[in-house]
């Protein structure tokens, strides 16, 4: 390639990796879970494809085996390896439960091939001959070199078959899906067209070589560049749905987090917990919102011989009856039960001695839903009902009725 001090490659390489380290720990969480297993699988071996294909890499692979072109099978095995990789998360990617078994078939079929053809093309190196160095046109150099010229020519029909294969599921793919996944599905053909051409330069320069002719240009410049490009598209277009996977689900924690704040400091004082997971400023937001759910459910358990069937019941009707949709009037519901029974529980508390509520009347009531919870605590911050039964419980006096 035609950079000489590999940054070009580097660069993209390291990104992929930041990618799979991202996807490291949720795979060491679930170490049986195929899908996950090709995707990192599949990052690290772009990552490798990106760091080996560099010329300052392929030249210090080829000094230290002392082997003349010893980086020309590493790469080409690298290339087949990723292609295979590349086939096998699009099987597990798109399919469903239900194909479970037609997919582990299909995935073993790609793999068992493409350890074949990488078997195939270093038997082919070791047969062959290749004595002197050729880091950017080694494909025409020994067009017709016994052997080495067998192995480049399964190297590129392993890699057109793959490019095929690849454009034609991820174009049907894409037109089922939305969002990120199919703008990420999109790149990922573009850049395997990109890879076709990239094929399409390689054996036209060869064929020119049998033929007693010199486009060699067309090897040595023209096809790094498709690969470039394709390269980076297809790495962003893979990394696109997993980054923007990551994203989504750390802003949906946070805003959960945020949203439960009013229900929160509603039960402040009669949470229960004896040890704070989320003290810290670096606690992980996965922490901090199981810990701020766990407090809320502790807290409503706490209170609970103070909520009130009436007072929910009476809160209900009041927002049925003003057309609030009912999952909305049932927050509200809960959440006017609850405030009562907090400025009960507190006054009991602060009492000489807790008084025993009847046992007649209360209600649990706990969303089992994260979506339940913030729709409780959104009530309790803003409607007006809960505000009223807040300050009805306040100047009451002697045993909660």
């Amino acid at each position: 390639m035609n950079d000489s001090n590999g940054l070009g490659f580097y660069l993209p390489g390291a990104l992929l990796l930041v990618a799979a380290a991202l996807k490291a720990p949720a795979l060491y969480r679930n170490p049986r879970d195929e899908l996950l297993r090709s995707v990192v699988t599949l990052l690290v071996l772009a990552t490798a494809v990106f760091g080996f294909t560099a010329i300052p890499t392929l030249v210090a692979v080829n000094r230290i085996t002392g082997i003349p072109n010893a980086a020309a099978p590493v790469v080409f095995s690298l290339l087949t390896a990723f292609s295979g990789a590349n086939i096998v998360l699009i099987f597990r990617w798109s399919s469903g439960p239900e194909d479970a078994e037609r997919t582990r078939r299909r995935s073993r079929l790609c793999t068992v091939v493409t350890l074949a053809v990488i078997a195939a093309v270093n038997v082919l190196f070791a047969l062959g001959d290749t004595p002197v160095e050729r880091l950017r046109d080694l494909d025409t150099y020994y067009a017709s070199t016994p052997y080495i010229r067998e192995m480049i020519l399964l190297y590129l029909a392993a890699h057109t078959t793959a490019a095929v294969t690849m454009t034609l599921l991820c174009r049907r793919w894409a037109r089922e899906v939305h969002g990120p996944l199919r703008a990420g599905l999109t790149l990922i053909a573009s850049g395997y067209v990109l890879n076709l051409l990239y094929d399409a330069a390689k054996f036209s320069a060869i064929g020119a070589r049998w033929a007693g002719g010199d486009w060699d240009v067309l090897s040595a410049e023209v096809a790094p560049a498709f690969a470039s490009v394709s390269a980076l598209l297809v790495g962003t277009g893979f990394v696109l749905p997993l980054v923007s996977q990551h994203v989504t689900g750390q802003w949906n924690m946070w805003s959960r987090y945020v949203r439960l704040r009013p229900l929160s400091r509603e039960l402040r004082e009669a949470t229960r917990h004896s040890i704070n997971l989320a003290g810290g400023p670096w606690t992980p937001i996965e922490i901090r919102l199981t810990q701020r759910e766990s407090d809320i459910h502790d807290g409503i358990l706490t209170v609970s011989p103070y909520l009130h069937a009436a007072v929910r019941e009476q809160a209900l009707r009041r927002e049925l009856a003003a057309g609030r949709p009912a999952d909305e009037a049932e927050a509200v519901a809960d959440a006017a039960a609850l405030a009562r029974a907090v400025v009960l529980w507190g006054r009991a508390r602060g009492g000489p001695e807790p008084a025993a509520p009847r046992a007649a009347s209360p209600v649990l009531i706990s969303p089992n839903t994260p979506s339940g919870l913030v729709r409780m605590s959104r009530a309790l911050a803003t409607s007006a009902t809960v505000r009223s039964c807040r300050q009805s419980a306040a100047p009451e006096q002697g045993t909660p009725a």
